[in-house]
């Protein structure tokens, strides 16, 4: 399992993701957009156009941002999903 979050530096909502993720133990893969900027035109070509941080991909599927990783933890559908 791959798990990629694209993020810039002070960013409340990438702060809130990344400490969910490290909560459930998982390693994941931090691409900072704010330092990279070519590589926020990769991060909104997988992510249909969006230009927010966080974005954020399990495997092949782009779970979207904070607020999106938020509601699959509370909808108890997250750790299946880090599970694969």
């Amino acid at each position: 399992m791959a798990i990629i979050i694209y993020s810039a530096a002070y960013c409340p909502f990438c702060v809130r993701a990344k400490a969910l993720l490290d909560t459930k133990g998982v390693a994941y893969e931090e691409i900072r957009v704010d330092i990279q900027p070519l590589l926020r035109r990769e991060m909104m070509a997988r992510s249909d156009g969006r230009s927010s941080v966080p974005q954020i991909f399990i495997d092949d599927i782009h779970v979207g941002g904070c607020d999106e990783l938020m509601t699959l933890e509370r909808q108890g559908r997250l750790d299946p999903l880090l599970r694969n």
